[in-house]
């Protein structure tokens, strides 16, 4: 591509509204361009980006026998109430009505749909097993859109679909899966870490996260750089590094503590830490009202406390509280709560000498012993784990890590083949419900993590497995260059090589700058020494130069890219067991 007739709109000052640095320089690079909130147009720099990110997923997905499909966006309210996620979705879902009334929503994913799929066509052990992908645009109204691509409300996404007949068919599926991602991300350049995660709304028995350390994620990881532990804080666990705090109060009193209600105005009024408070919330599970204690130096994890109680959880209103008990919140306790259930985080277990509320406005009760004072229905894992904590697996310490997802896998099992009445026949003519996995991938996400791994302070540094254009020729001055440029362009197109040419009529210095920007991995400058038979080959990611005669310029642009290639080849044979070249 000549650049003089492309539409690369590069800007000179970074864009205003911009969060993140692959915010800034997608903006400012001309990759992207922001139509609304959370909705982006991707103009031809970071189309190509895309298609390359999908070119690898398509060859890995196929790698491993999945066939592509492309399921409509725009689907019927009746799937999704047999599914039960009409509701569950929430205001996250677009839904609109048709001319006759009908209700129907922007798919915010498709595991309804493709269990549809599978209820006409998988009738019979025979027809299993099957995976199925597709790459599509998904639509979610997320309240608040930020850092550019990374939180969006429409976006490109990978989602296959597995069916298997039994559960190690599944594992065999979900093990398929984690292979090929680990292919597709190293593929793209990206350094990242698996790491277990909740199931959320697509509920399921296991899930993994593929995640790409970065400030700019809004997610966090729990990671143990002694054994190599990792999880998402939704799931995390590990234990307190202080784990029996001591307690200068001895006997159960009650404390006058007027207008202190936080863990910070307690404890600090007290002159105690807030290892020794005994935080009470109260949650509701539909009609159910059920206490929650923490030790103050913790916050609850509401992941995991839906995962305890098996359903949807919210936290009482201050309004609420106030009805059912007659106490102001931050002064409720668990001594003589008239609640449905106490649950308890394990670390509050044999705890002596704590604080609570003494469910009356301004005081506080010291001396707490947990199940002396109150009683402890069952005890969970309900704390968000913190840095410092210690690894489950070795008890080293912990450390927290912002991250971005760009690919999740799931064990769905029958939660949706049973809803939507997916069922097969097996061997002995029983009809059982097919056993599904679900797998997504983030196309633009990998774009955006790309760029948060790889920039510097000139711009983009773009792995060269998906960067827009390989080669980057700059002819400094076209009118002297011009030939030579036009057949090296030539030459490395007929090569398969992927070029754009700086073509313009502008100051060397704009072209050095706007090349940097893009980022394209290899630079071939053409300058004064073209008239001495001499050209420059530089890489952008290490500034790295040398100059070439012109006889010898295709060969070495040819070797050159090769060798960047191999890089990204060996750490794919490293990390997942092979080339992308060879079958599995």
């Amino acid at each position: 591509m000549r650049w003089s007739q492309a539409l690369i709109p590069t800007l000179k000052e970074d864009p205003k509204e911009a969060q993140s640095p692959s915010h800034r320089l997608l903006l400012r690079a001309g990759f992207v361009r922001q139509h609304q909130a959370g909705v982006y147009i991707f103009l031809p720099l970071g189309q190509r980006v895309l298609h390359r990110i999908m070119r690898i997923v398509r060859e890995e997905m196929d790698r491993i026998g999945a066939q592509e499909v492309l399921m409509p966006s725009l689907t019927a309210r009746e799937l999704w109430e047999e599914s039960g996620r009409w509701k569950a979705f929430g205001p996250d879902m677009f839904r609109l009505q048709d001319r006759k009334g009908r209700e129907m929503a922007l798919a915010p994913t498709h595991e309804e749909l493709f269990a549809d799929l599978a209820r006409h066509y998988l009738r019979s052990y025979r027809d299993l097993p099957q995976i199925w992908y597709q790459i599509q645009t998904k639509f979610r109204d997320e309240p608040r859109p930020r850092s550019g691509i990374l939180r969006v409300r429409e976006f490109l996404m990978k989602d296959s679909y597995s069916f298997d007949a039994s559960w190690e068919g599944l594992d065999h599926s979900y093990e398929m899966h984690h292979q090929a991602y680990t292919r597709i991300f190293t593929r793209a350049g990206l350094e990242f870490v698996v790491t277990r995660a909740s199931s959320g709304l697509m509920g399921g028995s296991a899930s993994e996260e593929f995640m790409v350390l970065s400030e700019a994620g809004e997610d966090t990881l729990a990671v143990c750089d002694a054994c190599g532990y990792s999880a998402n804080v939704e799931v995390a666990t590990g234990e307190p590094a202080l784990r029996q705090p001591e307690s200068p109060f001895k006997k159960l009193e009650k404390v006058h503590t007027p207008g202190v209600r936080t863990v910070e105005e307690v404890t600090g009024f007290l002159g105690v830490g807030p290892e020794l408070l005994i935080k009470s919330l109260v949650y509701m599970a539909g009609e159910k009202a059920v206490l929650v204690l923490v030790r103050g130096d913790y916050e609850v994890n509401e992941a995991k406390l839906q995962q305890v109680l098996g359903s949807e959880v919210r936290i009482a209103t201050p309004e609420e509280v106030q009805d059912r008990f007659g106490v102001e919140v931050g002064f409720v306790g668990p001594v003589n709560l008239p609640v449905d259930e106490i649950i308890a985080d394990e670390a509050l277990q044999g705890l002596q000498g704590m604080v609570c509320g003494a469910n009356e406005t301004d005081y506080h009760l010291v001396g707490v012993n947990v199940e002396e004072h109150f009683p402890v229905h069952r005890y969970a894992d309900l704390r968000e784990v913190k840095e410092g904590d210690r690894c489950p697996q070795c008890g080293a310490p912990l450390r927290l890590h912002r991250a971005i997802e760009v690919g999740h896998i799931f064990k769905l099992g029958t939660r949706y083949s049973e809803a939507l009445g997916a069922y097969f026949t097996d061997r002995d003519g029983k009809e059982k419900p097919i056993i599904m996995g679900s797998y997504g991938i983030g196309i633009g996400r990998v774009m955006a993590a790309a760029v948060e791994l790889y920039h510097d302070k000139n711009g983009i540094v773009w792995p060269v497995t998906i960067a827009p254009y390989d080669v980057e020729i700059l002819a400094l001055d076209p009118r002297k260059v011009g030939t030579v440029a036009e057949n090296l362009y030539r030459d490395l197109q007929a090569s398969g090589v992927e070029v754009l040419w700086d073509d313009r009529d502008l100051s060397p210095g704009v072209k050095f700058k706007d090349a940097d920007l893009i980022g394209i991995p290899l630079h071939v400058v053409l300058g004064r020494k073209v008239a001495q038979g001499v050209a420059e080959i530089k890489i952008r990611a290490t500034g790295a130069s040398v100059d070439v005669p012109l006889q010898d310029l295709k060969t070495r642009v040819l070797e050159t890219l090769a060798s960047l290639r191999e890089k990204i080849d060996e750490r794919v044979g490293k990390t997942a067991g092979g080339s992308p070249e060879t079958p599995a």
